[in-house]
């Protein structure tokens, strides 16, 4: 198992930025992919960014392409999410998932809320 802190969500105005970061409870060995969902009320959970923590290979949203950047710290096992020129329909609760090397269970983060304002 693998716990997964999330910290930096907030209140922004468009065209505003905010970052999140998630730290995971594993050692960067045994993590292989770590990355970002979102959701709003009444709505799935959907996927907006993640990164291979053995390549360091990203997928993005379109939603989110060339407006949010996924990174990781090398040296220990955290990710974060640069947003940038957030709008209003940016407004979600953001989670954090990490998926471990030989298995294939999603942990999940206790998630963190942004709320663009316009």
């Amino acid at each position: 198992q693998v716990q997964l802190m999330e910290s930096g969500g907030g209140l922004v105005q468009a065209g505003g930025s905010l970052r999140l970061s998630c730290a995971a409870s594993r050692s960067r060995s045994s993590i292989i992919v770590m990355g970002w969902y979102r959701q709003t009320p009444g709505n799935q959970r959907d996927q907006i960014a993640s990164r291979s923590m053995i390549g360091g290979d990203t997928i993005y949203a379109d939603s989110v392409k060339g407006r949010f950047s996924i990174s990781n710290d090398k040296a220990r096992s955290s990710v974060f999410l640069q947003m940038n020129n957030l709008r209003p329909n940016d407004t979600a609760v953001y989670y954090c998932f990490a998926k471990l090397r030989g298995g294939s269970a999603v942990y999940w983060g206790q998630g963190t809320q942004v709320t663009v304002s316009s």
